[in-house]
């Protein structure tokens, strides 16, 4: 039976797995599409054309973004499994070996000889909990949510779609490019302050200086498409 740690440990990973989802999605979705909108706004002179490429670069980033998410959540599956058969493989063929790492483990933690001999004997008369007790201590990884790729590929795009939305709100309202750049800047680079604050809180960094960089990284980009395609042009 599970006690009530290991369900908050649980629930700990999965809510830090969305929010990074989150993060690596809105970050992109509010900066590309920004960006691309900027230098289209210096290069033609319809909104449409705007809205267009940037509701046609939202769908190819959201479905790039999200397989890109899908792949990294797999591989993470794929690698574990991997490393769990060759755990048990290893406690068949060199248990000796496997047991005197479980001596190692907890004699880092200060446990006497015999007090160590004993917990090894413990967790080694059960083949499944001494192959998990490797897989954490020894390999540092954790069984992976079997959802997470999915997951993972569904919030990412979903993020990416939703940050880059709102860069274009302004030209769906706008009769010309250079109306829309003005208030899109404005929207987005309060929008990357906004973003850029709670993401420097939730990663223990200074949150006004994180939300100062996120937004000029993003007033960067746009600023240097913008001017790249007015020289083009």
């Amino acid at each position: 039976m599970h006690g009530p740690d290991h369900h908050l440990h649980e629930k700990h990973l999965k809510s830090s797995d969305f929010l990074t989802d989150v993060v690596i999605g809105m970050s992109d979705g509010l900066t590309v599409p920004f960006a691309l909108a900027a230098g289209l706004s210096g290069a033609v002179s319809s909104n449409d054309i705007v809205t267009t490429a940037g509701v046609a670069e939202i769908v190819a980033g959201s479905i790039a973004m999200g397989l890109g998410g899908y792949l990294a959540g797999m591989t993470e599956k794929e690698h574990y499994e991997a490393e769990l058969a060759r755990e048990y493989d290893e406690v068949e063929r060199v248990p000796d070996r496997e047991k005197e790492e479980i001596r190692e483990v907890f004699e880092d933690y200060g446990l006497s000889p015999e007090a160590q001999e004993m917990v090894v004997n413990c967790i080694a008369s059960d083949k499944d909990k001494w192959v998990d007790f490797m897989m954490r201590f020894e390999l540092g990884l954790e069984k992976p949510n079997p959802n997470r790729a999915r997951n993972s590929a569904l919030t990412i795009g979903i993020s990416y779609a939703i940050g880059g939305l709102i860069p274009l709100i302004p030209y769906f309202y706008l009769e010309k490019p250079e109306d829309g750049l003005i208030y899109s800047a404005i929207i987005t680079l309060f929008a990357l302050f906004v973003f850029g604050f709670f993401k420097s809180k939730m990663t223990g960094q200074q949150p006004f200086i994180g939300a100062l960089k996120v937004m000029s990284i993003g007033a960067a980009a746009a600023g240097a498409a913008f001017l790249v395609a007015k020289l083009i042009g």
